[in-house]
């Protein structure tokens, strides 16, 4: 598993360029149209960065998942997913690789935060059909990437930052943190909290060509991030964006 960062061809590491050069197949996961730029991004990092001819890129149709499960519903429905994800992972390593070959998944972001590949990869092994050792490459993640764009810290002195979902979000405000980094997000949660002394530093499609930056007081800011999301996503047919939320301690 290569973490391949934010989307910034620049961000890889020379750790991340070293194992590229010395991969010999590429599994990559073809999520419609729709998302057919995040395949031509990694498509030319590795022809920015890997001799032609050396390497062979497969892909494979990524099963869709039950976006509309929640509730109880939402982790047997993700559950299911990873497990037809795992399914085609098998596949692929067992039909594609030569024993002596090397196969490289391209992470986006970094491996460890908010991905499904480890545990996938650990599925895969218990289900004892193919066998298989792996190494885990960090990548630059998103939070690396939005804090830096906005020039800001991830946490303030002596004071501990939390990394959540948009779903936990919408449950409320974390008691113990003041710094809110908030990842998969599609319902803008940061809005039930617009009458709030917050401060919200938000990005989408962080590193790539299309990236969009703002940032401000929660009730000025909500808006125009509500309005620049949605132009966004009719634009491109997708989104992919997170954001820190600051709150002023006397708010709490």
């Amino acid at each position: 598993m290569i973490g391949i960062g934010a989307g910034d061809p620049e961000q890889l590491t020379l750790q991340a360029v070293r194992a590229l050069q010395n991969t010999d197949v590429f599994f990559v996961l073809d999520k419609g149209e729709a998302k057919a730029d995040l395949v031509r991004l990694r498509r030319d990092m590795l022809e920015t960065h890997v001799p032609a001819g050396t390497y062979r890129i497969v892909e494979a149709r990524d099963p869709e998942r039950d976006r509309s499960a929640g509730g109880a519903a939402y982790s047997p429905a993700v559950g299911d997913w990873r497990s037809a994800r795992a399914g085609i992972y098998e596949r692929l390593i067992a039909e594609e690789l030569g024993e002596d070959q090397s196969g490289a998944f391209l992470v986006w972001g970094d491996p460890a935060l908010y991905d499904s590949t480890l545990g996938i990869l650990e599925e895969i092994l218990e289900r004892g059909a193919v066998a298989f050792e792996y190494d885990v490459v960090p990548g630059i993640s998103s939070v690396s990437s939005l804090v830096a764009r906005h020039r800001t810290g991830l946490n303030r002195v002596a004071r501990p930052v939390q990394i959540t979902t948009g779903r936990r979000l919408a449950e409320g405000f974390p008691k113990d943190a003041d710094d809110v980094v908030v990842m998969l997000d599609a319902h803008q949660t940061f809005r039930q909290y617009a009458d709030q002394d917050i401060d919200i530093y938000w990005g989408a499609y962080l590193g790539t060509p299309d990236e969009i930056l703002d940032s401000g007081p929660i009730a000025e800011a909500a808006p125009r991030i509500e309005r620049l999301r949605a132009e966004a996503r009719e634009r491109k047919g997708w989104i992919m964006d997170t954001y820190l939320l600051r709150r002023n301690p006397r708010d709490r």
